[in-house]
């Protein structure tokens, strides 16, 4: 369930809602949400705007599942297209807390930071909104063209369009365009996206207590003695911060091996290497090969399977994988979803070798804490999912 100020509508609730809407007043009549947000709610999960009208943006960031793609969590797999068999190569990551990445940028130093998707391609959230609907294995339209058409194929959203930006807006495949994916936008940077409800935002306001465990993981995280996690998982220099969104956005290789279990499915030759923030069209340097951008730990403990190719399913072994770089021992070598050595780094040229190395290896209760304590940053509405 999400929040309770607000239940989302199915896809069919959503169009039987806008048929029988009357303008920009009656989106705005329940929950808070402005129009243009209300508006972008109801494309959301509108699964008329791919192409064989069965998938729309909640299909691959299900509010139900922390905004993340649970159809195939189970196989670590990558999201099913509109057509119903192609496959991306990439896993889909959570929509949420998305409202505070950023605009794609490059530091003085030369580091990039920010955008959307795990590239940093798309520089803000309007731009993101752009891009699955024209994804071919996504949702599979076409063109622009084509997205508008089946805009205007709902009177209720020729109203809501024409009452929230103007009359002419869905005229033109330009503006129309252009003023879905801002309705989008708006709809990802409210509160629902991002509500800092969590036990650990509970605790910062003096309303939940953390339990030892939870309390000797979050002293450990935000160390810079015992682990490196804050180097890249903290935006805010305060670890008692309110609103931290456990990420800096910042670009790291840090040596994810191939998953083998999404080549061959996903129609990828057997030495594929993702090129990752390389495969951006503004960075042309060959050192940020292999790179991706830092994603944030909100609801982290809800939304597996982790890395940019799903490859470990439980974040116990994402711990572990980091734990590797630091321990000496046999028993750290071995991925225990696997019961075989973690595999190779794709690029090793690139690695972030001083984040991944500071520190000393952590034993078991120390990575129990760590995994203890980023379940705590999961948002009230989702904590039941945590006792399934």
């Amino acid at each position: 369930m999400l929040n309770t100020l607000f239940k989302p509508l199915s896809a069919a609730a959503a169009v039987v809602f806008l048929t029988q809407a009357a303008g920009a007043e009656s989106l705005d009549a329940d929950n808070g949400l402005s129009p243009l947000e209300r508006l972008g709610e109801h494309l959301f999960h509108d699964e008329n705007l791919s192409l064989e009208r069965s998938q729309s943006c909640a299909s691959c960031h299900d509010p139900e599942a922390g905004f993340a793609d649970s159809r195939r969590a189970a196989d670590g797999a990558f999201s099913l297209g509109d057509d119903g068999g192609s496959l991306g190569n990439r896993n889909a990551p959570t929509a949420s807390y998305a409202a505070y990445v950023p605009s794609f940028h490059q530091a003085a130093d030369g580091s990039w930071t920010g955008g959307l998707f795990w590239d940093g391609r798309a520089g803000d959230l309007e731009e993101q909104a752009g891009g699955p609907p024209l994804n071919p294995i996504e949702m599979g339209m076409p063109n622009a063209a084509l997205v508008v058409e089946r805009l205007r194929e709902n009177p209720s959203y020729v109203q809501s369009f024409g009452a929230v930006f103007s009359p002419d807006t869905l005229a033109s495949e330009v503006s129309g365009f252009a003023a879905m994916t801002q309705a989008l936008a708006a709809y990802e940077r409210s509160a629902i996206f991002a509500p800092f409800d969590s036990k650990y935002d509970r605790y910062l306001a003096g309303e939940a207590e953390l339990s030892p465990e939870e309390e000797l993981g979050r002293v450990l995280f935000f160390s810079e003695q015992f682990t490196n996690c804050n180097q890249c998982h903290q935006l805010r220099k305060s670890p008692m911060g309110a609103q931290e969104t456990f990420s800096d956005y910042s670009y790291h290789n840090i040596g994810v091996p191939r998953n083998p279990a999404v080549i061959t499915e996903a129609g990828m030759a057997d030495g594929f290497v993702d090129d990752g923030l390389l495969a951006n069209p503004a960075v042309t340097d060959p050192s940020e090969r292999g790179k991706f951008r830092t994603p944030t730990l909100r609801n982290v403990a809800v939304t597996g399977p982790y890395m940019h190719n799903g490859v470990f399913q439980d974040l116990r072994t994402v711990v572990l994988f980091y734990n590797r770089y630091n321990s000496k021992a046999e028993a750290a070598q071995i991925n225990p979803e696997t019961d075989a050595p973690w595999g190779e780094a794709l690029v090793p040229g690139t690695l972030s070798v001083k984040e991944l190395t500071h520190g000393p290896a952590l034993e078991a209760r120390r990575v129990d804490a760590l995994v203890a304590f980023m379940t705590t940053l999961t948002d009230r509405r989702y904590e039941d999912l945590l006792r399934d």
